[in-house]
């Protein structure tokens, strides 16, 4: 059962053939079999996801009609607020802290009888790309024990690819849901910004953050989409724009349609065997009648440089507020107050928030504010000019997800520059706005390979569309691992 799409669960429901009382005590059960191995679940609401499915069950015996996700077992990213649930961010920071709202993703998947089986671990403060840095315990890759799953929504990939969840909601401040998605070979999508609210997100770097899915193929991404998009009052970056019906893209002819390869994204650092995999991917799509063209992004080189000025001074900004006074973990031998923001900062922060806290900080003070945060802000301009400029003449444009597959736990923890290079292929998408999607295309070593698909501002159901072809002409979204 656990390795089964939303859809085909839906299928089985319909019929009659499974309650969603059954499925989801069978998700509870494969949870406290293999979570202890994983690492992706932080808390498990077992008595609120039970009575949901209850709830659920009961509205279909009495004749009533639910949506397509009604009755599904779902978990939820750390850092999103579920009423009544903690939300830690995977920090001591926030160890106690229990939601006391729920975020508009969390509200709308409430109206849709989303089934929440808990939250899901993290790197702290979704700053990292291996979900090494969680104050409580690390994420493992269900492909290999040994490897990291991707992060900082690595709980949440792990998740759907070990069967635990069908789908599950992450978090992309700089390749979050996309890179770990790659990893953990599963459907990652990063929607555009303002088409999913952030409201009951907690902030990392506002002018980047977005809320996006986790799932096992591109259908399933297309439903769970269409159920957390929408415009939010709450949120002033949300935008006014009619949800479209993403399903409708579903099954779709992509002959004729214009693919950009930028030279830029297979250059040095792309492992060559990773290459092999997506110059295999990008054949199957020439031959469903697409138009490959080469392209060229030379701002991608700054993208990196751009995004941690820009990600840890808004970090900076965004986590002054966890200052041991009003929430959050406050230190117990003090001299006075400043003496007790220091210390419940040092003690409740870890060294990776530490290290983008202090960044953000430096580029943000007096002397080095127009050296690097002006300056950053001026190259993002010319990133997402570039962007609008290669959308002129292409529909789509296909990269690596990352350079490599995963990689072994602890191989780049005592290096974070090496680290923040894994998300090389995935920063300029959260700078310029635009929507990505991270699609399984392949294996080097029974380790899965992710293709990315870029799109133009809100045309998610182009992505849609293209990955939804792909897939069904070939078979690596029906790959599971063996755990």
């Amino acid at each position: 059962m656990h390795t089964k799409t939303i859809h085909e669960i839906r299928e089985l429901i319909n019929k009659g053939e499974v309650s969603c009382v059954e499925l989801t005590k069978n998700a509870l059960d494969r949870i406290n079999k293999i979570d202890d191995k994983i690492g992706a679940f932080l808390q498990i609401d077992e008595e609120g996801a039970i009575n949901k499915a209850k709830e659920v069950d009961e509205k279909i015996r009495r004749g009533e009609e639910v949506s397509f996700l009604a009755g599904i077992p779902m978990a939820i990213k750390d850092n999103i607020c579920v009423e009544g649930l903690k939300t830690t961010c995977a920090s001591k920071m926030l160890e106690n802290f229990v939601a006391p709202y729920d975020a508009h993703v969390t509200k709308l998947l409430k109206q849709n009888d989303a089934v929440i089986l808990g939250k899901l671990n993290m790197d702290e403060f979704a700053m990292g790309s291996s979900s090494e840095n969680s104050a409580f315990k690390k994420v493992r890759n269900p492909y290999d024990l040994e490897r990291v799953p991707g992060g900082s929504s690595g709980g949440s990939a792990a998740a759907v690819a070990a069967g635990e969840a069908y789908y599950t909601l992450g978090s992309d401040t700089g390749g979050s849901i996309r890179q770990p998605a790659s990893l953990c070979g599963v459907v990652g999508l990063k929607p555009t910004y303002g088409r999913v609210s952030r409201y009951g997100l907690v902030a990392f770097a506002s002018s980047l953050d977005q809320i996006g899915p986790f799932t096992k193929d591109v259908e399933d991404c297309a439903h769970v989409l269409k159920a957390i998009a929408g415009y939010d009052e709450m949120d002033s970056t949300s935008a006014k724009k009619e949800v479209e019906d993403y399903t409708k893209y579903l099954n779709k002819d992509i002959k004729g349609l214009r693919i950009g390869i930028p030279k830029e994204y297979f250059a040095e650092g792309l492992n060559d065997d990773v290459r092999k995999e997506i110059e295999n991917a990008i054949e199957v799509l020439r031959k469903l009648g697409a138009e490959i063209k080469e392209i060229s992004l030379p701002m991608s080189k700054y993208a990196l440089a751009v995004y941690y000025i820009l990600a840890s001074s808004e970090a900076s900004s965004n986590l002054a507020r966890f200052d041991g006074i009003r929430y959050g973990y406050r230190a117990k031998e003090f001299e006075d107050v400043v003496d007790l923001y220091v210390k419940s900062r040092s003690q409740g922060f870890g060294d990776e928030v530490k290290r983008r806290i202090m960044l953000g900080t430096y580029a943000l003070s007096a002397g080095y504010y127009d050296a690097y945060y002006k300056k950053a802000l001026k190259v993002r301009t010319l990133i997402i000019n570039e962007y609008k400029k290669a959308f002129e003449d292409v529909d789509v444009i296909l990269t690596p997800t990352s350079p490599t597959v995963a990689f072994k736990i602890g191989e780049k923890s005592n290096n974070p520059l090496e680290m923040y290079l894994s998300d090389i292929y995935t920063v300029p998408i959260n700078i310029a706005g635009v929507p990505a999607i991270s699609i399984p295309a392949g294996f080097v070593g029974g380790l899965p390979v992710g293709m990315q698909l870029i799109g133009n501002y809100f045309d998610e159901g182009t992505l849609i569309k293209v990955g939804h072809a792909f897939e069904r002409e070939t078979e690596f979204s029906k790959v599971r691992p063996s755990i």
